[in-house]
């Protein structure tokens, strides 16, 4: 199969290289919003330009149309003519050219692996890559990257127990350092899947069980000896022959890009004002599921609207500051500004209580071990881009025994955009090692702090180590041109890579 040059794309100054997991919008024209397109889907047009017939697409066929006018792109081994959707694209033009009359299943992943383009394109479907047979499913080409030898070593084994009440799955990892927050469990219509997350790799499990379970299900780690128990209750006792029947991907051991997205569906448990435009969302997940979202990753929100999935990226939060309640593993907080002419955060703010919602797996770069040895912790927000330094600070300031200082640098347009700002102050009171500064674009005439946006004078004057030996880090999240712009002027500054850390808001 043709695949262009990774590469070239994104472009080597491109927000997505910035930032990873962010991605440059441009503005669109008016009439080309993703309801647009979503319309012009529904409105019965030919969009593929075949009259509703498939075929089957050669390399040679594919490299022809290579225009914006002409435009077919593969991913995955099905081929789109995305012609009328170039104008539609959120990236540009540009970026979606660079992928034009080829190959874009790399570019795809980079950039969009949680995008059900499938939905979105459905009306462009032009046919399959003519291809030798390697065992498509659904349209997704299998991955066929090898293991290197030092990742086989990792590959865990599994086993199972049985009582006359219970059912106990045991995976042994060879990781001494597991933790339940590495392991993803559901159990739904009589169909079990666990995830043990392993370093850069997920470990696997998808069974149909034999009989049906009671729906709690618990997860124990023992991590001096690397083991996962996944224990479940029998509906019924009797003795089980076997445990199920493996479904697709049972006993796959991948890295955690090249797999696909599990999503379940989670229930709204409330929903709470923290500004004039920005709410606190609680879900509450699945009595059968075991989720936890560590520290510094995200989830994937997903939502059917006018009969097309629309999916976002979304960084849970504590359910406060102050004071650290206990633990609530079952539950997600998120805190979202809402949109009033956008597409997905109106429907979102519909959600009635009691109403669901599916919420994806985590996903994310972050590693604890970023910040476990670190002196000095600086955070650069804006906007909602304050979410991921919720958990963040709560970890450091609870956890990191090394830790001097941690500044929160918090951008906003006015007062009244401030998140949690009474809890930040009073974070600041409580903790001597914290501090907080707020800066606005756009006060009013009463604000006595600073004003501006962020910029290389701010930064220096903020960043400062609190020994000249410091080992520091410094987190950053925002809209996109914030991120791009604070990490430059890092740069700029002497700062490097290894100092740097953005996050997906």
């Amino acid at each position: 199969m043709l695949n262009a040059p990774s590469q070239v794309f994104p472009a080597p100054a491109s927000q997505q290289r910035v930032a990873a997991g962010g991605r440059s919008k441009v503005p669109l024209k008016p009439g080309r919003s993703l309801m647009d397109w979503i319309r012009l889907t529904k409105s019965g047009k030919d969009l593929s330009g075949l009259k509703g017939k498939l075929i089957e697409v050669t390399e040679e066929e594919l490299a022809k149309h290579n225009k914006k006018d002409d435009c077919w792109i593969c991913i995955r081994g099905l081929v789109y003519n995305v012609s009328p959707y170039v104008e539609y694209h959120p990236g540009g033009e540009d970026e979606l050219m660079k992928a034009a009359g080829a190959d874009g299943t790399d570019l795809f992943e980079e950039v969009h692996r949680w995008v059900n383009y499938e939905s979105m394109l459905k009306e462009c479907f032009v046919g399959r890559m003519a291809l030798k047979p390697i065992g498509v499913t659904k349209g997704i080409l299998p991955k066929t990257k090898e293991l290197d030898a030092t990742s086989k070593e990792l590959i865990p084994s599994d086993d199972w127990f049985q009582t006359d009440s219970s059912i106990t799955v045991t995976i042994y990892t060879k990781q001494k350092d597991i933790i339940s927050e590495l392991v993803i469990v559901d159990y739904q219509d009589g169909k079990l899947r666990g995830e043990i997350i392993l370093k850069d790799y997920s470990y696997i499990l998808n069974v149909e069980l034999s009989y049906a379970i009671q729906e709690d299900v618990a997860v124990h780690t023992t991590g001096k000896v690397g083991k996962v128990e996944i224990i479940l209750k029998k509906k019924d006792n009797i003795t089980w022959k076997n445990l199920g029947q493996p479904l697709e991907g049972h006993h796959s051991f991948i890295r955690c890009t090249d797999r696909g997205f599990h999503y379940r569906k989670c229930k709204l448990i409330s929903k709470t004002d923290v500004t004039h435009n920005t709410k606190l969302f609680c879900l509450m997940l699945p009595q059968s599921t075991h989720l936890q979202v560590p520290v510094g990753q995200h989830i994937y929100l997903k939502q059917i609207i006018a009969g097309t999935e629309i999916v976002k990226p979304y960084t849970p939060v504590s359910s406060s500051l102050i004071p650290e309640l206990p633990n609530l593993t079952a539950h997600i907080f998120l805190m979202i500004k809402i949109y009033p002419n956008g597409l997905f955060t109106p429907e979102l703010d519909h959600l009635q209580i009691g109403e669901y919602i599916y919420v994806s797996n985590p996903e994310g770069s972050f590693k604890k071990s970023q910040v476990q040895t670190v002196d000095d912790l600086f955070l650069l927000a804006a906007g909602t881009g304050f979410t991921p330094m919720v958990k963040l600070l709560s970890y450091a300031l609870n956890n990191v025994c090394s830790l001097r200082i941690v500044k929160l640098m918090f951008f906003n347009k006015t007062e009244g955009d401030i998140l949690w700002r009474n809890k930040l102050e009073e974070l600041a009171f409580q903790d001597k090692r914290f501090d907080v500064e707020f800066i606005l674009s756009e006060p009013e005439k009463e604000w006595t702090g600073k004003q501006g946006k962020i910029s290389s004078s701010l930064l220096s004057e903020f960043v400062k180590r609190s020994k000249d030996d410091s080992k520091l880090l410094i987190c950053i999240c925002g809209p996109a041109p914030f991120t791009e712009q604070g990490i430059r002027f890092l740069q700029d500054l002497g700062y490097s890579s290894e100092d740097i850390h953005s996050f997906t808001a």
